[in-house]
């Protein structure tokens, strides 16, 4: 693996976790919060967005109408069932859900389970780095590599991922300001 395909490859994890990080709420409704729910629709798995066109008529409420209005129960289920904790208001046409401000016990919450998610990225950039490093053993090993190479292959590849770690980090702080602004 090439230091620019590695590259790459952390970067879209990175790119990944930050996708996460979107459906945290902060202190004002975005339709990105909704970007995990996916609605049990004719029999299938099918996330929200592919069902529905979201909008924020303003910084409370996030507006849900749906391309077809037979699936406006199930939406509206999906959303009542998520983790999100939202009660979904349904009149017969759309769903509008009133996203009340956050207190701060519900803040921390959100600061835990951004660390969470951060985490979970820094574990997938991990394993980025020693799928890299078996392979560099593997070629020093086939001869392709001197015991010198192989060790700066190595140092560049921890170096790659110490500045990914510390671009996830520097997300994650703005993540945790973003939830904890009042």
């Amino acid at each position: 693996m090439s230091t620019k395909d590695l590259e790459a490859s952390m970067r879209k994890s990175v790119e990944a976790t930050q996708r996460n990080f979107n459906t945290i709420r902060t202190g004002r409704a975005n339709s990105s919060l909704l970007d995990r729910i996916s609605v049990e629709y004719y029999g299938a798995d099918t996330p929200l967005k592919s069902l529905a066109t979201l909008s924020t008529p303003d910084s409370q409420t996030i507006q849900i109408q749906p391309f077809d209005i037979s699936a406006l129960g199930s939406i509206e289920k999906a959303i009542a069932m998520s983790e999100l904790g939202f009660t979904p208001n349904n009149d017969g046409k759309v769903i509008r859900i009133n996203v009340p401000p956050l207190t701060e016990e519900r803040r921390k919450e959100f600061c835990k389970l951004a660390s969470k998610y951060a985490e979970e990225g820094k574990v997938a950039l991990r394993n980025l780095r020693r799928d890299a490093i078996d392979k560099i053993k593997k070629q020093e090993k086939d001869g392709d590599f001197s015991e010198d190479q192989s060790r700066d292959e190595q140092d560049v590849v921890q170096k790659t991922l110490d500045q990914f770690i510390a671009e996830l980090e520097k997300h994650l702080v703005q993540k945790e300001a973003d939830i904890l602004k009042v």
